[in-house]
């Protein structure tokens, strides 16, 4: 059996049937099962996932009793590959079907069978299967083509033009670069792009943030320069935040859902070690990641602490000078590095986030001193938990005031979606 479909398969599962991250997924299976060939087992499973739905469209044409007569064992297995014999050109049809069957042999007994048949039936019909009719049912059409769940394309059609919308679900299928945040403490700029280029690494410099660097190559966390902490993997739309929360040397600085500390640790760079930097989050063992980053990156004024970030700390009101909230969101501007989240149903939970961004933004604004600053952020594309959340903050908190606010899409900006908000409080808490 193929290491690399195997460490493919069982990535697939475990963001099927455990809900896991599709990136930890695979991280953990190559680690487990160790493929020959890393890049096959990435591009295999991100394109099932961001394909999904169009897969299970004519899987669900091609089965006599429908898709919903297969198991999620044989189902992966069928859905991977048709990915292989429909989007993989490297992929010789006998290698894409054998191997599948081999698949169902090892993991689905008694459906090898009907995997064979299933790929085979596809092979004879793929060019006559089609999407949904456009004119018919639009929301159908691009849930199916581009494979977001409906309610996420609805959403969108409610703000943008169809052409629009079309556009971003294209680009949030597409695979990101891989992009760097050049650590200030350990290296400059130049003398980092040489010693990736020395190692065979192909490098340019990012567009919005002056320490991004989009590098090409192979095993680059494998990398001294990883280890000795010169950089930091993080899109520029993420970067972009600590840039406009822009601390000062000597600032008491608060991030109030730190966790994994991305944002934390760009502000601590730009804070050379000076003032402080308080990281909370509600669960004290994703704040160990925060630590065992800022170790690595060598920065040594990041204090975290475990707290409800909805509740206020008496004990610091007025006392920071920056206060950012990267509140949690529904994540939907990420989909080109997490495409499980395309498929999110629209849950009572996720109704409620706005309620709760709210929530966390009113009690971290007790925090900001007069003439502070107060960013909001999140990793999403919905005007509900964006523009909507800090509108209605805006309304309720007269003393503070819209400095500016960012929004940032893959299809216009290159980068994942981000919004930012920045929010001034005015020098007088009169």
């Amino acid at each position: 059996m193929d290491a690399n479909r195997k460490t493919a398969y069982l990535a697939l599962m475990d963001v099927e049937s455990r809900k896991a991250y599709s990136n930890l997924a695979i991280n953990h299976q190559i680690i487990v099962n160790r493929p020959n060939s890393q890049g096959f087992v990435r591009e295999l499973v991100y394109g099932v996932l961001e394909s999904k739905l169009t897969l299970d469209y004519y899987i669900d044409q091609l089965l006599t009793d429908g898709i919903d007569s297969v198991r999620l064992p044989e189902l992966t297995i069928i859905r991977m590959g048709i990915y292989q014999l429909g989007c993989m050109n490297s992929v010789p049809e006998y290698a894409a079907v054998n191997e599948s069957v081999m698949l169902a042999k090892k993991y689905c007994r008694g459906k090898s069978g009907l995997v064979n048949g299933v790929l085979r039936e596809y092979l004879n019909k793929k060019m006559q299967l089609r999407l949904p009719d456009r004119a018919d049912d639009e929301v159908k059409y691009l849930s199916v083509k581009y494979s977001y769940a409906p309610w996420i394309v609805e959403m969108w059609l409610e703000y943008y033009s169809t052409d629009f919308v079309e556009e971003l679900l294209r680009a949030g299928n597409e695979t990101p670069p891989v992009t760097v945040r050049m650590n200030w403490l350990k290296v400059m700029k130049k003398d980092l792009i040489s010693k990736l280029e020395s190692q065979g690494f192909e490098v340019e410099e990012g567009k919005l943030c002056q320490n991004a660097l989009n590098v090409r190559g192979s095993g680059l966390l494998d990398t001294e320069m990883y280890k000795l902490g010169m950089f930091t993997p993080q899109d520029e739309s993420s970067m972009l935040v600590a840039e406009k929360v822009d601390p000062k040397h000597g600032d008491v600085v608060m991030d109030v859902c730190a966790a994994p500390g991305g944002k934390t640790t760009a502000i601590g760079e730009r804070m050379n070690n000076s003032g402080k930097i308080i990281a909370s989050d509600i669960y004290r063992r994703k704040l160990d990641i925060v630590d065992k980053e800022a170790k690595r990156l060598g920065i040594t004024n990041i204090e975290t602490r475990s707290w409800d970030a909805t509740r206020v700390d008496s004990s610091m009101i007025y006392k920071a000078d920056r206060v950012l909230v990267d509140a949690p969101c529904s994540g939907l501007g990420v989909t080109r590095r997490k495409p499980e989240i395309k498929y999110k149903a629209f849950s009572e939970d996720m109704a409620l986030l706005p309620k709760k961004q709210l929530a966390i933004l009113s009690a971290s604004s007790h925090y900001v001193k007069p003439g502070g600053r107060l960013v909001y952020s999140t990793c999403t594309i919905n005007p509900a938990e964006n523009e909507k959340v800090t509108d209605t903050f805006l309304k309720k908190h007269p003393e503070f005031v819209k400095v500016e606010r960012t929004l940032l899409l893959p299809n216009v900006n290159g980068t994942d979606g981000f919004f930012i908000c920045v929010m001034d409080r005015k020098a007088s808490i009169l």
